[in-house]
């Protein structure tokens, strides 16, 4: 049977179709939500305008339930009107304004990023756990034509990586769910054992760094180091990554420095402290 809180075909982008999260005991599921859901779901960047059967597709809903509920949420401005189409409303917008407040914070840390790329002609990202996953929201690429192909957004397991092995190591909430579920190998080197994940988690909170080759794509080594947040929780994981006969272990041993300085330079420019 399915799940009564969530419709199939809501056609909307990887992170918008995660599971609604679970309601306190004793309350019932609003059945009407889950389909609001579903349609504002259907919009996407590379498809902002919807015409109502373009809805309907994507959605799955019928007919009646589709023209109800836009009709609905074009009343309450959830939607607006484009032409023949439909898009997400402005409002919403204004209602999602205080979400984004914190994502000033890079625009403030974006100078460290490029800075240390400049020092270390390697490329320099900040990665941030959202949903258990790691995502890229700063970088600076390397100007080396051979490099590792990186982008803002691009999405990796949280188990891999030095970055994702920071972001771990001062997140015991996330390490404790990551620890929970199967780990997935992407390459021989990948960590898929819970107890030799933790082990390095530790080690890692213990130097205050983390490092890794090949865990993820073979031929890639990384370094990466925390920047605090005002409440000394981790903001994110602030990292130099390259191809490992460029970063051997000699160089790999010379970015520690580097790296720790600009990742407490980040943190003190965020208002950041470290944890007690």
């Amino acid at each position: 049977m399915s799940d009564p809180t969530t419709e199939p075909g809501t056609g909307g982008a990887d992170m918008s179709q995660e599971p609604p999260r679970p309601l306190s005991p004793g309350i019932s599921p609003l059945l009407v939500l889950a389909k609001i859901r579903g349609i504002l779901d259907a919009f996407t960047l590379s498809r902002p305008v919807l015409t109502l059967a373009e809805i309907r597709t994507a959605t799955g809903f019928p007919t009646s339930t589709v023209n109800r509920l836009v009709s609905n949420m074009v009343a309450e401005r959830f939607l607006d009107r484009d032409g023949d189409g439909y898009r997400i409303g402005v409002t919403l917008a204004y209602w999602a304004a205080p979400a984004t407040r914190g994502l000033a914070e890079l625009d403030v840390l974006q100078p460290v990023v490029t800075a240390l790329r400049d020092e270390t002609d390697e490329t320099v990202t900040i990665f941030r756990n959202e949903h258990d996953l790691r995502v890229c929201v700063a970088m600076a690429e390397t100007r080396h034509a051979i490099r590792r192909e990186m982008h803002i957004g691009k999405i990796l397991a949280l188990h891999t990586g030095s970055a994702g092995r920071v972001l771990l190591a001062w997140d015991d909430e996330a390490l404790a769910r990551i620890l929970q579920a199967p780990l997935e190998a992407f390459t021989p080197s990948t960590i898929v054992e819970a107890d030799e994940l933790r082990r390095v988690v530790d080690d890692t909170r213990r130097l205050g760094f983390a490092t890794t080759s090949d865990e993820r794509d073979e031929g890639a080594t990384g370094i990466s180091a925390p920047i605090f947040d005002s409440t000394g929780h981790v903001f994110g994981a602030l990292g130099i990554s390259g191809p490992t006969y460029r970063i051997d272990p000699a160089r790999l041993a010379a970015l520690g420095e580097p790296l720790v300085a600009a990742a407490e330079e980040a943190t003190r420019l965020i208002g950041g402290r470290l944890p007690a």
